[in-house]
């Protein structure tokens, strides 16, 4: 059940939405987003770390996030900027969205490849900060990419890859901030982000009517908002965001809502890379972070900075295990092909979910009154039902800290079938990890003895 206790209470006109998250969306545990974008064709910022691990009076100048580009670049004195005038002379950033052409894209077979690493959904960005939407979506004129650029409906392209693959279908859309529509300085504070975004009647109508074109064409599964709503559009009159929730819910009854949306409604708390990890202890959440430190492509980025398979599988784990969706991006280049370094991480990933899938989905945290989790050897539990999943990454026999009672021992298995050894010694169970005949951490079942 989701616990609405530990999220702050909503109130009029917001406190009408809050029900019960669809079993779908906790069940998951794994969706992909994608950045790509006008951003994606120069492709670079400085890899100075995680956010939330940065100081933030260096984060915005020394940006790790590509898809930050067009913010970037106007701060006076920054390396981007530099590189900028370098390499294009200071051009326009528009010249990108006609430089972006798409001409590798292959929908079903970047879904394709989701699905293998085991993800249940995928969420492209429809607009990003830069105001350019990757759908004819009204208002917009030419500055999108079925007029420019690629000149195809990408958001389409998605959504019917991922029905067809049997996913999940959401959007990711930019109603906090959009640089083109807006007249404000370059964002070098956090609050300068929050603050200085449009607010005003005019764009909170531009972004309701994006918005709810997105619903009215694509029946998403997901709206994940970024970086607050226009205040303005914050009410229950028309264009505001409660008619939208309103019909949002109509369309797609089982969807859900992500928490940027301001203090208004939710369906799911977020965390990004190390920042909000506050929000971790909240019914249902979801983290979310690149495969390296950047969410769209950045050339500057490589394996130093970047998850590997093992990685990958580590950081999921620690997230289901802890009650977490893990929302991992992948950040395709202009062209539209997912980056080497990327493909790599999500096929192993895809490799370990051949026998590892049963200690993910659907499952929920093993109390730590049963068992514990470990960094030396790694261990991360998770349980379904009455059947405990072990995920150790480690080889040989290994001591992990649990209730030896709460085991029924002699039905440790690996999750392919094969017996495991195990016993209980000085309060520990011991595990004797077969020779391993997969790649990744093994998973290990055990029965539980009873309901705790």
């Amino acid at each position: 059940m989701t616990d609405f206790q530990s999220s702050p209470p909503r109130i009029a006109p917001w406190d009408r939405f809050v029900r019960q998250v669809p079993a779908w969306y906790t069940d998951a545990k794994l969706g992909i987003f994608v950045h790509w974008g006008a951003y994606s064709v120069p492709a670079w910022a400085e890899p100075v770390g995680q956010l939330g691990e940065v100081d933030e009076a260096a984060w915005f100048r020394h940006c790790a996030y590509a898809e930050w580009y067009g913010n970037t670049i106007r701060l006076d004195g920054s390396p981007a900027q530099r590189h900028h005038r370098e390499t294009y002379r200071g051009a326009p950033y528009d010249d990108f969205l006609d430089m972006w052409q798409a001409q590798a894209f292959d929908a079903e077979e970047m879904v394709g490849l989701f699905r293998r690493a085991g993800a249940r959904y995928v969420i492209p960005t429809t607009k990003h900060h830069d105001g350019i939407a990757l759908w004819d979506a009204p208002g917009t004129g030419t500055r999108n990419t079925v007029r420019r650029g690629p000149k195809r409906d990408l958001v389409a392209e998605f959504e019917r890859a991922a029905r067809k693959a049997g996913m999940r279908f959401g959007v990711y859309y930019s109603g906090g901030l959009d640089w083109h529509v807006s007249d404000f300085p370059p964002h070098d504070t956090q609050r300068s982000v929050f603050e200085d975004r449009p607010n005003d009647a005019t764009y909170a109508a531009y972004a309701y009517r994006h918005v709810r074109d997105l619903v009215d064409r694509y029946r998403p599964d997901l709206l994940w908002n970024d970086i607050d709503w226009p205040d303005a559009g914050k009410h229950d009159g028309p264009d505001g965001l409660a008619g939208l929730f309103s019909h949002y819910y109509e369309r797609v009854p089982e969807g859900v809502v992500n928490d940027r949306w301001g203090e208004t409604h939710w369906d799911f708390r977020t965390s990004e890379y190390q920042s909000g990890t506050e929000n971790e202890s909240a019914g249902v959440w979801e983290n979310t972070r690149g495969i390296g430190l950047s969410f769209g492509y950045n050339q500057a980025e490589d394996a130093t900075v970047s998850l590997d398979g093992p990685g990958l599988i580590r950081h999921l784990l620690d997230t289901v295990s802890r009650g977490g969706n893990l929302l991992i991006n992948v950040g395709p280049d202009a062209a539209g092909r997912v980056p080497e370094l990327q493909r790599r991480t999500l096929e192993y990933l895809a490799d370990w979910m051949d026998t590892g899938a049963p200690a993910v989905f659907g499952t929920t945290p093993l109390g730590q009154d049963l068992a514990r989790p470990g960094d030396d050897p790694w261990v991360r539990w998770t349980r379904a039902g009455h059947l405990a999943h072990a995920v150790i990454d480690a080889r040989g026999t290994v001591a992990i800290g649990a209730d030896v009672d709460a085991f029924d021992l002699s039905s440790a298995r690996l999750s392919d079938g094969t017996p495991v050894e195990v016993a209980a010694v000085a309060g520990r169970l011991e595990v004797r990890l077969p020779e391993p005949t997969a790649v990744g951490p093994a998973v290990v079942e055990l029965r539980l003895r009873d309901a705790r």
